[in-house]
């Protein structure tokens, strides 16, 4: 198995894990929130996806889907275009109001398919290349992968968690 394959059966699997979290969701769970400071699931996915759009396009040198692609004015939300969600307050996740899960699934899947298009070209020298010199060690293109797939594998999951939570209540 090539490398660039592992990768996508990794990011494919965060593809699936979302759809498995937003498939025929009631829309009013997307901003249900199990105590006054949690995350709603319409947060964990759209913060999610943020962050593969904005990682991976750094690393692919391409503008992100998100302003490329018009998500930012379909969204509408309160915050700068650049915004992942990272350092987000309790505040601003309540203000993250998303209505429509079909929204969140499209909006992934486009990433989802820019960062495939973006991964079938690598070869395994291009995973040693270091894309990030602000940490010690450098960060690496393989690592700085790894760590975009295992942060959204978490948050999937979470979204999945608070799904059934609030489905049972």
């Amino acid at each position: 198995m090539e490398i660039r394959d592992l990768l996508l059966t990794a990011f494919d699997n965060v593809e699936e894990a979302v759809r498995g979290a937003l498939d025929g969701i009631d829309p009013e769970l997307l901003n249900a929130r199990v105590d006054p400071e949690a995350n709603t699931i319409a947060w964990l996915v759209w913060h999610l996806t943020r962050v593969q759009d904005d990682h991976v396009s750094e690393v692919a040198g391409t503008e992100q889907a998100y302003t490329a692609n018009g998500w930012a004015e379909r969204f509408g939300l309160p915050f700068d275009v650049g915004a992942i969600g990272y350092g987000f307050s309790s505040q601003d996740v309540a203000r993250t109001r998303i209505t429509d899960p079909q929204l969140l699934i499209d909006h992934h899947a486009d990433v989802h398919a820019r960062t495939a298009e973006f991964v079938r070209g690598l070869s395994p020298a291009d995973l040693d290349r270091i894309v990030d010199e602000r940490w010690d060690p450098p960060v690496t293109l393989g690592v700085r992968l790894v760590s975009v797939i295992t942060d959204d594998l978490q948050h999937a999951g979470q979204a999945a968690l608070l799904r059934g939570t609030l489905e049972r209540r």
